[in-house]
């Protein structure tokens, strides 16, 4: 009975530990917002524009809700957020554009609010593989001395770091941006210069070590600290009942032992 009543305890203690972990994980006002946008962004890249514009619509509606409600969002926060819905309501309805054109449009409004409601890694730093896989291509034209190939590179470059970009400017520290952005300024308008210039190689390899920073300060794997108190705090407990579990039988079997001795 009493080991009956000690797992009992043990399993109260579990269940009332681990609360907080539901309670973190309840969805946030953000959450249902977060998924008004990737399934916008999944009508867009099955070309269902119509249904990808109704739900961007829908999300301005629930949006304001939300912020009137929350007040959660600076005044520059607002102001990516809403040049990005706005820019991907107007791809998904813009006929003179391409199907790409429009994907990438919904997938910059999709990173953004994923910057603003996520609190660790956010979606934008999945986009680490594309963007150092196209800009290597920059540079080996680069080295090629292949101008064609340098300058369609680059395009491809550009078209995907700017995807992210808004989204990298709710993460990053504001100078650490402007300096980036600067660099890739620099290149794209001297782009033919570059071609010709004896320090082109050396320009692109800061702009890659500046790159690699970029997704280097915000992928480490950091979890919750409030997560980390849960889980050691459930473990100190569980230990802490355990030993008290052992210390009982072992003085139990003791006190046993001594009355079998005096019998």
């Amino acid at each position: 009975m009493k080991m009956k009543g000690t797992s009992i305890i043990i399993v109260l203690l579990l269940i009332f530990f681990c609360l907080p972990v539901y309670t973190f994980a309840q969805e946030s006002p953000l959450s249902r917002l977060d998924s008004i946008a990737d399934e916008a962004l999944q009508m867009t890249k099955v070309g269902r524009f119509e249904e990808a514009k109704m739900l961007l619509e829908y999300f301005s509606e629930e949006f304001e809700n939300v912020t009137v409600e929350e007040k959660m969002f600076s005044m520059d926060e607002l102001r990516i957020l809403t040049v990005a819905h706005d820019d991907a309501l107007q791809s998904v309805t813009n006929t003179s554009i391409t199907n790409e054109q429009r994907v990438n449009s919904v997938t910059t409004f999709r990173l953004v609010l994923d910057a603003l409601s996520s609190q660790h890694q956010p979606l934008w730093t999945e986009m680490e593989d594309p963007i150092m896989s196209a800009f290597q291509q920059v540079k080996e034209a680069a080295h090629n001395k292949n101008s064609e190939a340098y300058h369609d590179t680059l395009n491809a470059f550009l078209n995907k770091y700017n995807i992210i970009q808004p989204s990298i400017k709710l993460d990053i520290p504001v100078e650490k941006v402007q300096q980036l952005d600067a660099r890739i300024t620099f290149i794209d308008r001297y782009r033919q210069d570059m071609m010709e210039s004896t320090d082109a190689m050396n320009e692109l390899s800061q702009l890659e070590t500046e790159l690699e920073k970029l997704f280097d300060g915000v992928t480490e794997d950091e979890a919750d600290p409030s997560l980390w108190w849960v889980i050691i705090s459930t473990g100190s407990i569980i230990i802490l009942t355990l030993s008290y579990v052992g210390w009982k039988k072992y003085r139990g079997e003791e006190e046993n032992k001594t009355e079998r001795l005096k019998d």
